[in-house]
């Protein structure tokens, strides 16, 4: 790695320069557009982030899931500078060329189930959901969409009607698009009666409010996170998601699973899906797909897929020549560097740790997650009452130490934790040690 993999703290934060910068933001950019921590970034990868003080910063955000490789990864810098210097755009729809067939060609190969499938490309995680959802419906000539408490899918108008949670995501924006059902989410922490019976009663929930208020025949699509992301990295009950997909096979539904945080090694599995055995009819892709380009995917059964006539799927950048050479570079990268076994020791290091700390702070409600996907619930002290104070006074306090983290939950009381996969283990166990102060200074021990 060309950057030293180090914490190095040369200012406040943020510095100068990025109160600075931070000022022209304002000015030039509507409030609408958050920024989680104002340091302006100059360079990243491995495992830091160098701001324009020239701070260096430890990443347990990864740009949301993006920079699962690592950011300037050396096998995405090569083929994008190879591809920018041949051509940069010429719309796959009018001269088609050879990198986005290759995508789809791995995506075929490389997503759940042996079945044959057909893949097009798209921007971002939102337009691959819609989309997915525009094939459903046109398949089945059914109009319904199911989806989940706590679940996130993106901004367009669709999709942040599938989105669970109002506020910032939908205070305002109404009003919001039609035939969209919300029912129960598996969530153990939070289950009334018990994580034991989590899973069979929200499947049996789901399946009453499906059967009894929108008719099993009206529904087109069963969409859903295998693990909630914005909605607080929440893993369901084990047994609930092959429930619903069987629900969906013996009802003619389309089960889609929304994989656009969960994707590319990011959970141990190189599909999250994948842990349970579960095959969606059609997978959405993206973030950790290109490494930073602007990518996503709609990966589907060919039978599916087939049906939608020319010219109704479709983009002007949707494949871009550039994110399709990145991602051809990241899946290439997943595999020579092991990536999905480099998840699965980032959880070993820290479920641990996280599960000691909750031990001795009840602040911390639940440590939950799978792979380099790993977030703490904090609640009110020996209560299931959410704490955003507390987080959010975490939040300051890693931020100021020089460690990148990131909120999550409907309540806004979660912590979520993704080390990109290639971070040494030293800025992990580092990271982790900021972390356990900034919870010990806000809250006593247990």
């Amino acid at each position: 790695m060309s950057l030293p993999q180090e914490r190095r703290l040369v200012t406040s934060i943020p510095g100068p320069r990025s109160q600075e910068l931070l000022a022209r933001k304002q000015a030039a950019v509507p409030p609408g557009i958050g920024t989680t921590l104002p340091v302006f970034v100059t360079k990243a990868g491995g495992g830091v982030v160098v701001d324009a003080d020239g701070n260096s910063l430890i990443d347990f955000g990864s740009g949301i899931a993006v920079t699962n490789v690592g950011n300037a990864a050396p096998r995405v810098v090569s083929r994008v500078q190879r591809q920018v210097a041949d051509f940069t755009h010429t719309c796959f729809m009018v001269t088609p060329y050879e990198s986005y067939v290759a995508v789809c060609e791995k995506l075929n190969r490389l997503t759940p189930g042996d079945h044959e499938k057909r893949t097009f490309l798209v921007n971002s995680g939102a337009e691959a959901v819609e989309n997915a959802v525009k094939v459903a419906r046109h398949a089945t000539g059914r109009q319904a969409v199911v989806v989940f408490d706590h679940g996130y899918h993106g901004r367009t108008l669709l999709t942040m009607t599938l989105t669970a949670k109002s506020m910032p995501y939908k205070h305002r924006f109404g009003p919001f698009a039609p035939e969209v059902y919300r029912v129960p989410l598996a969530y153990p922490f939070r289950w009334p009666t018990g994580p034991g019976n989590c899973a069979e009663e929200a499947y049996a929930q789901a399946v009453d409010v499906i059967t009894k208020q929108i008719g099993a025949e009206n529904v087109a699509a069963v969409v859903i996170e295998p693990i909630a992301g914005e909605g607080g990295f929440i893993v369901p009950a084990r047994g609930f998601l092959p429930r619903i997909a069987r629900f969906c096979r013996d009802n003619g539904i389309v089960f889609i699973a929304d994989e656009v945080q969960t994707g590319f090694a990011r959970t141990g599995d190189l599909f999250a899906c994948e842990d349970e055995g579960v095959v969606p009819d059609i997978i959405c892709t993206a973030k950790g797909i290109a490494g930073g380009l602007p990518l996503a995917a709609v990966t589907g059964r060919a039978d599916l897929m087939d049906k939608v006539h020319v010219g109704g799927l479709g983009g002007t950048y949707g494949g871009n020549p550039l994110a399709c050479e990145a991602a051809l570079a990241v899946l290439e990268t997943i595999e020579a560097e092991d990536l999905v076994a480099k998840a699965r020791r980032i959880g070993e290091i820290m479920l641990p740790r996280l599960e000691s700390l909750k031990e001795r702070h009840d602040v911390i409600g639940d440590v939950r997650g799978r792979g380099a996907m790993i977030a703490i619930e904090l609640v009110e002290p020996g209560t299931k009452i959410p704490n955003p104070t507390a987080t959010q006074e975490i939040v300051k306090r890693c931020h100021a130490e020089g460690l990148v983290v990131l909120t999550a939950g409907t309540y806004g009381n979660v912590l979520r934790f993704l080390p990109p996969l290639v971070m040494p283990e030293h800025l992990l166990e580092e990271g982790l040690s900021i972390l356990e102060k900034a919870v010990s200074m806000v809250t006593p021990m247990a």
